[in-house]
């Protein structure tokens, strides 16, 4: 239960890639703890909110937008996206095409949505289904991390939303970010944190 005096912070987060690659299921993990293996397809969009009491002083809300894949062929993504403080582009490591098509995701988004300074909105890779004994963390790191500099990611990481296996590269962040959550949306802010007003301090 939220406090009086405790401050508030919402933020907006994208959740975007194409068709099947396990966007629903993350966020399911993340936010109900839960992963089902029955597939069904988004259907425009769909939401979800974490809350968490971070400390005494702060309640940080999650908002978690889930967009369809084949949303990137319409015209409804720059409604989906306005607003938004960052995002996330999620791959399949076990289908090629779908790590082919990441940059036109980045590319439909940066299209269609700045941060107020005009700056492109941070934005996150996640290599998902990790479980499946592809490792990319091991055998790509460098690649990975040449890839993000070059296409304007801020960082990326392993998942596994049915493993639950959420793996942080440290290198990402100079400034201590041993210490975060592995789950690739605590550790969002501690890796962009200009994006965020009145930056919450993460701390785990």
């Amino acid at each position: 239960m939220q406090k009086h005096n405790q401050k508030e912070h919402l933020y907006k987060l994208l959740v975007i890639g194409d068709l099947g690659v396990g966007k629903t299921s993350i966020i399911k993990r993340y936010v109900h703890q839960n992963f089902s293996p029955h597939y069904r397809a988004t259907i425009g969009v769909d939401f979800a909110l974490k809350v968490l009491n971070w400390d005494a002083e702060t309640v940080v809300r999650l908002q978690l937008w889930d967009i369809a894949g084949q949303e990137r062929f319409g015209n409804m993504t720059r409604v989906y996206y306005r607003e938004a403080m960052g995002a996330f582009i999620v791959f399949d490591i076990t289908r090629p095409a779908t790590f082919e098509a990441v940059t036109k995701w980045k590319e439909d988004l940066d299209s269609k949505l700045v941060l107020p300074n005009g700056k492109p909105v941070p934005t996150v890779l996640l290599a998902n289904k990790c479980d499946q004994g592809i490792d990319v963390l091991m055998n790509n790191g460098i690649k990975m991390d040449q890839f993000c500099k070059e296409n304007g990611f801020v960082g990326w990481f392993e998942t596994s939303a049915k493993a639950h296996v959420w793996h942080v590269d440290f290198r990402l962040s100079p400034s201590g970010m041993r210490d975060v959550h592995l789950y690739p949306f605590h550790a969002f802010v501690g890796l962009v944190p200009s994006a965020f007003p009145n930056p919450v301090k993460w701390k785990i």
